[in-house]
């Protein structure tokens, strides 16, 4: 098994890996969360999701947001079991040891504590109602004669 070391500069050379950022909620997350917090909810996503030897949905149990930890399983390649075995060398079909399940922990906390060290990410700004396409038959709101 190669040190994590070796796995982030291997990551570094897929460019699929390397776009997933945490958002502004995400980032915001972990701070409110914190370390420990954030370190149980992987530890519980992995030994749920993918420890198990057939774990359901495999392939697709992962989203691609709504959670740091689900965006640092992407961007780690702890996010199904084919993942998993490309990337870290755990066989398929087989339960996760106690030890592969620590190092995917470790991975997903390693990218998730360099992602806290950037900048916070800018919140981006909510699609005004303007934008939105009116439908048929529905009032239109009227235009106040301001001037």
């Amino acid at each position: 098994m190669h040190s994590l070391d070796d796995l982030f500069q291997r990551l570094s050379h897929s460019p699929f890996r390397r776009r997933f950022k945490l958002g502004s909620a995400e980032y915001q997350y972990c701070l409110s969360k914190g370390e420990e917090a954030i370190g149980q909810h992987a530890t519980d996503f992995i030994s749920a999701r993918l420890a198990p030897a057939e774990p359901p949905n495999d392939g697709r149990q992962t989203p691609m947001r709504g959670h740091p930890v689900f965006i640092a399983q992407h961007a780690t390649a702890t996010c199904c079991r084919s993942c998993l075995h490309k990337w870290h060398g755990v066989n398929q079909h087989q339960e996760m040891t106690a030890e592969q399940q620590a190092r995917a922990i470790a991975a997903i906390l390693r990218w998730i504590g360099q992602e806290m060290q950037r900048p916070a990410p800018l919140t981006k700004p909510r699609k005004s109602q303007k934008s939105r396409p009116k439908k048929e038959g529905s009032p239109q709101p009227q235009q106040l004669d301001l001037l």
